[in-house]
């Protein structure tokens, strides 16, 4: 208990999940958790509500496929690594990591693309200004264009 409480101190992010993920303490009830302890050794017979399903889970470490209660499908996707051969969770991780890469990718091109098209619209705007026959000095200082800038345009 005292391992998981130290944890939601701690700033921590998933591997395969984007640096947004990182989690911060910001409640106290966060910070002290309650906690319940639960006898289940014996915990012999099948699941009928949620809470049953989880006391299954804990006392043998399995999650039926037919689970309803919130959360064990969460803890069978994250469990699942912990199955896997070596060779299989190196292409696991390798794939997560892939995963990370090509998202931050398409976030840096995104951004990029945005910066390219507001430089498009300032060089848009300055054009129209001087069609219309505003001076080259006011344009310049409306888009911080230099004044060599806008008589090219």
């Amino acid at each position: 208990m005292l391992f998981g409480t130290s944890k939601l101190v701690t700033e921590y992010i998933n591997r395969g999940e984007s640096y947004d993920k990182v989690s911060k303490v910001d409640t106290v009830s966060r910070l002290y958790p309650e906690y319940y302890i639960l006898k289940v050794n014996g915990f012999n017979r099948g699941a009928k509500s949620p809470l049953e399903e989880w006391i299954y889970y804990l006392n043998t470490g399995e999650i039926p496929s037919t689970t309803t209660a919130p959360g064990l499908e969460e803890a069978r996707e994250r469990l699942k690594p912990d199955s896997m051969t070596k060779d299989e969770l190196a292409a696991y991780y390798r794939h997560s990591d892939n995963i990370v890469i090509l998202r931050d990718n398409i976030n840096t091109e995104r951004e990029e693309g945005r910066a390219e098209g507001r430089e498009e619209e300032k060089r848009e705007n300055a054009r129209n200004l001087k069609q219309l026959g505003v001076a080259v000095a006011l344009i310049s200082q409306a888009t911080g264009f230099s004044d060599e800038e806008i008589e090219q345009l």
